[in-house]
């Protein structure tokens, strides 16, 4: 990851520390290489298939959301779902903790939308063109002048009945610590009056404990990232549905609340209802 120097940037405290315990590949050598030579190749698939989503027709979210969790198998992710029931609405800016480029795909397969991500997302191979046909909306951390523009096509989207999915931190974190949530970007749900949904992401392994599989901090790199979580032996991603948000007139009130409701409780999934991976 490259380190941005403007003194407005949140910056995380992770670092390569928190995901070192995390990376081992579990197993025997040979079981290790037939499980990374699977999910490479069905990665590869999918990322060939990319285009599809492009294409205008019916059912296209129900698409997303089957090539987000394929996307999640092939990594080595499954994903559970728990909490209250996910509202068939029109123009809702979803938030959540950030932890992983991985986050889209985990969102992506419970509630399809465009995102708002990193601009140096757009130039990574594969991930780049998933980037662009899933609309994401680029954001340049280093360049405080061009947030209203962000806050502006986030909030017309909105107001064009789109969902948008935003990462408030406005940085990763490993998932054990994690940051304040900034209000800048609830002032397009705002101007838009419409509503937040917050999600509560937490990733763990196999038997439960928490996991920094994921997590792509510090100076990581996209291919050892990937590297890490295909070697894994199964990294589990937990989406806890919080209670929807109303967007009020306050941005600061509504980030708030919204942080509250990502935060409550532990974020373990001791009771994931539905295994949706």
């Amino acid at each position: 990851m490259t380190a941005v120097t403007s003194p407005w940037v949140p910056r995380a405290t992770c670092d390569a520390s928190c995901v070192a315990a995390g990376g081992a590949p579990s197993g025997r050598p040979i079981v290790v290489a037939v499980r990374v030579a699977v999910r490479a190749t069905l990665a590869v698939v999918l990322l060939s298939a990319v285009p599809l989503l492009a294409i205008p027709m019916p059912g296209r979210s129900h698409i997303q959301r089957g090539y987000c969790r394929l996307m999640l198998r092939a990594l080595g992710v499954r994903i559970t779902v728990s909490g209250g029931p996910i509202r068939n609405l029109r123009g809702v800016l979803v938030v959540s903790g950030h932890v992983s480029w991985v986050d889209i795909f985990s969102i992506g397969a419970v509630m399809p939308g465009s995102f708002v991500a990193k601009a140096e997302m757009i130039s990574w191979p594969g991930l780049g063109v998933a980037a662009r046909l899933m609309k994401v909306i680029p954001i340049e951390r280093a360049s405080l002048r061009r947030l209203p523009d962000v806050v502006g096509m986030v909030a017309t989207r909105l107001s064009a009945g789109q969902t948008v999915v935003a990462f408030p931190e406005g940085t990763t974190w490993c998932g054990l610590a994690y940051g304040s949530f900034r209000p800048a970007m609830f002032q397009a749900a705002v101007d838009a009056g419409r509503p937040v949904q917050p999600l509560r992401l937490a990733y763990h392994h196999r038997d439960g404990t928490p996991s920094t599989v994921a997590a792509y901090v510090g100076d990581d790199t996209l291919p050892a990232s990937i590297r890490r979580l295909v070697t894994a032996r199964r990294t589990i991603v937990h989406v806890q549905v919080e209670s929807l948000q109303l967007p009020g007139t306050d941005r600061r009130d509504l980030a708030t609340r919204c942080e509250a409701a990502v935060r409550g409780g532990t974020g373990r999934p001791a009771h994931g209802h539905a295994l949706v991976a």
